[in-house]
């Protein structure tokens, strides 16, 4: 079954931490986000290349934030706009500060259960999907 939640962020709050407290609150096993409306007054993002990252101040828009959601860590996407309309956008970090509001929805999935694992492949801990587990 597919359970949905909603949730606001205010002031002051660490979007990814608080996305992580709010899982682990809700014993949420698997879920996903889907999305977020709101505004950041500090943006940390990951780049692709994965060894660089971005520190903007803010105003920022938040346009998307979308991932995965496993009972002990988020593995969140971001997209914001500066106040000159410039998009920039990758793997969200810790110290992603909500400047008003941050209005997020987001679904658990409550006979899933997603976990990670190391890939040594990718370097990774990765996502493992368990489409087996009943939880009563």
């Amino acid at each position: 079954m597919i359970q949905p939640h909603a949730l606001r962020l205010t002031q002051g709050d660490d979007l990814k931490a608080s996305v992580l407290a709010y899982v682990k609150a809700n014993s949420i096993k698997a879920g996903s986000l889907l999305s977020c409306a709101g505004c950041l007054t500090t943006a940390r993002i990951r780049l692709a290349d994965e060894s660089k990252s971005l520190t903007l101040d803010g105003p920022l828009e938040i346009l998307t934030l979308s991932g995965t959601l496993t009972a002990d860590h988020v593995h969140l996407h971001i997209s914001v706009a500066d106040k000159e309309g410039r998009v920039f956008g990758g793997h969200l970090m810790d110290g992603n500060l909500v400047s008003y509001t941050a209005e997020i929805c987001l679904l658990s999935f409550t006979e899933q259960h997603f976990s990670r694992e190391y890939d040594a492949a990718t370097g990774f801990d990765e996502l493992v999907v368990d489409n087996n587990t009943k939880f009563i």
